[in-house]
């Protein structure tokens, strides 16, 4: 299985259509109540639909980049607001945090080979 479509409740279709845009994300589907997209790099699709009730937010999204530094830079002068600076975390990822319209929370990231195959990985019982 390959996960590659997400899709996010919001209240307001065009302002989360507009936001997406500006972060890159390439436009596939678009009507009043629902919109997909192909993301910046890759194949991955992302959709919005408008919330027939309040919107929540639990889950953490995450753009990777190889510079998260020129990249938040980059959004920043498109609009993008951010709610922290850049800052290497403990689990060794480089990584920034920002909201779109709804509160859905999203980390614009750099983990490198530690995403996928951290020191403290799990190894397999006949390693």
């Amino acid at each position: 299985m390959k996960l590659n479509q997400i899709t996010l409740s919001v209240s307001n279709i065009a302002r989360s259509k507009a936001f997406y845009l500006r972060l890159g994300f390439r436009l596939l589907v678009d009507s009043a109540h629902y919109t997909r997209f192909l993301a910046p790099d890759g194949d991955t699709t992302f959709s919005l639909h408008v919330a027939e009730g309040d919107v929540l937010s639990g889950a953490t999204l995450y753009l990777e980049t190889d510079n998260v530094d020129e990249e938040k830079a980059r959004l920043e002068a498109a609009g993008i607001v951010f709610d922290t600076e850049v800052l290497d975390q403990s689990y060794l990822w480089r990584e920034a945090e920002f909201r779109d319209p709804d509160g859905h929370r999203w980390k614009l990231y750099y983990a490198g080979e530690n995403r996928i195959d951290p020191p403290w990985r799990v190894k397999p019982d006949n390693a």
